[in-house]
């Protein structure tokens, strides 16, 4: 954190992006209340948030993934490069456009660089890793009360990493599929279990073990809840599993969840 204290509290400076503007106008206002946060400027779209970032140079960044002209992935490779930690190969342009938005841009290379926290209603992996190696330093859902955002602002400001319940995993599980395996040495990977289901199979099987209710399931896919009954039951009997906490366990140790 960068500023002063103040009253015996350092300020976290924080920059808003998100496509949705209630939205915004809720986080600022749940962050208002909490010591030690000050928002500096909030942005709609991918370029007002490289900009404003840039102008500001906020010590946090709370990141929308999904916005229209491209979301958190699309700020982050623009205000951080090539390189997620922060030291931009890009110093030295003089060319406002991308200049503002470089967090190591030549007019201020010395200054500290923002850091980012990702704040989305996605709890998916594929958008949890994405993040992540695009340079996030956690990343929470928006299911978060304001007292709980304050928190893990000021921690990632501080340098930890912080996730939502289970995301986490999926970081972790990244990093460990990365390591050479038999599909990496062009030797075929079989598994009859996870063959033999179908692929809609697959997508109730991936949103049970993340502990979506049937009801939910129905609705993220367009289906009826008997529909989504079917389904379990053939998983379950095609798996060989008895219940859905073995289910659940089975997916995970073949990170399918």
């Amino acid at each position: 954190m960068t500023d002063e204290p103040v009253g015996g509290v350092r300020v976290c400076r924080v920059f808003l992006v998100d496509d949705h503007a209630v939205f915004r106008s809720g986080v600022r206002a749940e962050l208002a209340g909490q010591a030690g946060i000050e928002v500096v400027g909030e942005a709609g779209s991918v370029a007002e948030a490289v900009a404003g970032i840039g102008r500001v140079r906020p010590d946090v960044v709370l990141l929308d993934v999904h916005m229209p002209d491209g979301g958190g992935v699309a700020v982050l490779r623009a205000v951080l490069g090539a390189d997620p930690s922060g030291v931009s190969g890009r110093s030295g342009t003089s060319d406002a456009s991308v200049a503002p938005g470089t967090a190591g841009a030549s007019d201020a290379s010395d200054a500290p660089v923002s850091t980012f926290l990702a704040l989305s209603v996605s709890d998916a992996a594929e958008d949890v890793i994405a993040v992540i190696r695009g340079g996030a330093r956690g990343y929470v859902t928006k299911t978060i009360s304001g007292g709980e955002l304050a928190d893990a602002v000021r921690r990632v400001a501080d340098g930890d990493a912080v996730f939502s319940p289970r995301l986490a995993g999926f970081v972790l599980d990244a990093f460990a599929r990365a390591a050479p395996g038999p599909e990496d040495r062009g030797e075929p990977v079989h598994d009859p279990e996870v063959d033999s289901l179908t692929p809609r199979e697959k997508e109730v099987l991936r949103l049970l073990a993340r502990g979506y209710t049937y009801k939910e399931i129905a609705e993220k896919l367009f289906i009826s809840v008997k529909t989504v009954e079917t389904h379990a039951s053939n998983v379950l009997r095609k798996t060989q599993q008895s219940n859905r906490h073995a289910l659940t366990r089975w997916a995970q140790s073949r990170h399918l969840d």
